[in-house]
């Protein structure tokens, strides 16, 4: 084979089960393996369950089920979803001890498909920050330079993949959770469409804001995961159905010639993007363009007085959980500071912000009508260290540089439109995410770009390993075998002739 057995996407891996040129026990003490030699220092598991992996590998190997379909393939569960019989912490300590009786919906899918878990992966606590850090493991960090945060709140998905702990993973997406951490661990991460994945019978998304999802390291693995999650269920509430083809289908698929509508500027005031970021946003403009896509950049379609709106609905529902006053005190300094301002919101408040996000964001995509695509970096800055976040006292600053941080991602989930982090570039070293989405319900579109643009640009799909100082080719090296359009098309969505 050559490479290392963790170095293979899911698909290779399948392969090699299909073939029975390894085995689903193989597989799995290969990436256990593995995490004992780097999760030290990486903390991208808050638990890890070898035995029960170990024992649902030979199982399947005794059936004879490897290889059909991913049957046999590992993963890991974002911790904030409930999985049966594995301690569910949410990285809380208030929670440091719970073991759920029942899965997860998506949960119950993985383990219907005979996906191998091997653990729970570090989150924030209650999934709250743009960052991974809790008081149960500590904090994550990207592989491609330790003591970098990997973004949140699916950090510890997102860095376990990228070190090649595991070939894809569950991931979840409130505000940006899977999009952040894939930027700054340089992997393919998508937020589904509002209702794509249902929460199943009792899980619930009463904002309408979150959305489980995959994080991969190639798009194909990412089609086909969101394939195994995406099984609408009888009383969803966000009813989206599924295609009528398998995501998986359209990767390799040319995607013809699409409208993308580019913005590289945030719809917050005061906030910007790092100009080494956004020459990575600008490149991957150019090779949209090269591709033969009409790109247009415009300015930011979403208005800054969302962002109050959406806090609204962010800390109302933090305050809605049922953490007794006795408590509080084992909370962190930022949960308690959304459970604050939570409880001064009425009723009415959130049912006015709930309503002005909705109205809001069908405004801006209205006005997005003629373009099939939008494109913009996924993050406003690189990768940061871990105390960026957490060195203030204030909750409100620290609050702050979470939105210098990540600008861009939440708005996806106001308007319930899918939308998805590609490792397109890198800065310093470090892993730049190119951000595309498209209209609610146009997966295919998006994946079939993301397919195209994989194909057509050099970016990294094997694992780093950890602590080295990674400096691989720029985002430079990517575009050398593409054509260089003149410029990128400048005009508004009203100039069209």
């Amino acid at each position: 084979m050559g490479a290392s057995l963790y170095e293979f996407d899911a698909h290779d891996q399948a392969d090699l089960l299909r073939r029975g040129e390894v085995t689903a026990t193989d597989l799995a003490q290969a990436h256990l393996d593995r995490i004992e030699r780097w999760d030290a220092d990486l903390r991208s598991f808050v638990t890890l369950t070898p035995e029960a992996a170990l024992d649902a590998a030979r199982a399947i190997d005794r059936a004879g089920r490897a290889g059909e379909g991913f049957a046999g393939v590992p993963t890991a569960v974002k911790d904030l979803t409930a999985t049966a019989g594995v301690r569910t912490t949410m990285g809380s300590r208030l929670l440091a001890d719970q073991v759920p009786e029942v899965d997860a919906h998506v949960v119950r899918l993985v383990r219907d498909a005979a996906l191998v878990s091997l653990g729970k992966t570090n989150t924030p606590e209650f999934g709250l920050s743009s960052y991974t850090d809790n008081d149960l493991v500590g904090p994550t960090s990207t592989p491609w330079r330790v003591g970098l945060n990997a973004g949140g709140s699916s950090g510890g998905a997102a860095a376990a993949v990228a070190a090649g702990l595991v070939p894809w993973a569950l991931g979840s997406d409130g505000g940006g959770s899977i999009r952040i951490p894939s930027s700054c661990c340089g992997v393919v991460g998508l937020k589904p469409t509002r209702g794509r994945v249902s929460p199943g019978p009792l899980g619930s998304d009463w904002s309408g804001l979150a959305s489980d999802g995959p994080i991969a390291r190639t798009v194909r693995d990412v089609a086909a995961l969101l394939d195994l999650i995406a099984v609408p269920q009888p009383g969803d509430a966000r009813f989206v159905g599924r295609p009528a083809e398998p995501f998986a289908a359209v990767v390799d698929r040319e995607p013809g010639r699409l409208r993308v509508a580019a913005w590289g500027d945030p719809y917050l005031p005061d906030v910007a993007t790092d100009p080494r970021v956004k020459a990575v946003w600008e490149d991957g403009c150019r090779a949209l363009a090269a591709l033969g896509h009409d790109v247009e950049v415009i300015d930011n379609p979403f208005p800054p007085e969302l962002e109050p709106q959406f806090n609204v609905v962010w800390s109302s529902g933090m305050a809605a959980a049922p953490i007794p006053p006795e408590a509080e005190p084992l909370l962190r300094p930022n949960t308690r500071y959304w459970r604050r301002r939570g409880a001064t919101h009425s009723a009415a408040e959130l049912a006015g912000a709930m309503q002005f996000l909705e109205t809001t964001t069908r405004s801006a995509m209205s006005s997005l009508a003629d373009y099939d695509v939008f494109c913009t970096p996924t993050l406003a800055m690189l990768p940061q260290p871990h105390a960026w976040f957490t060195a203030t006292d204030d909750p409100a600053e620290a609050h702050r540089r979470e939105l210098l941080f990540t600008p861009f991602t939440a708005v996806d989930n106001m308007a319930g439109i899918p939308a998805a982090s590609v490792p397109f570039g890198r800065a310093d070293g470090l892993p730049v995410g190119l951000m595309l989405a498209a209209h609610a319900g146009h997966e295919t579109t998006l994946l079939s770009l993301m397919g195209q643009l994989e194909a057509s640009v050099a970016w990294p799909t094997a694992p780093v390993d950890p602590v080295e100082d990674i400096r691989s080719k720029t985002h430079d090296d990517g575009l050398r075998h593409l054509s260089q359009p003149k410029s990128i098309i400048l005009r508004h969505p009203g100039d069209r002739e």
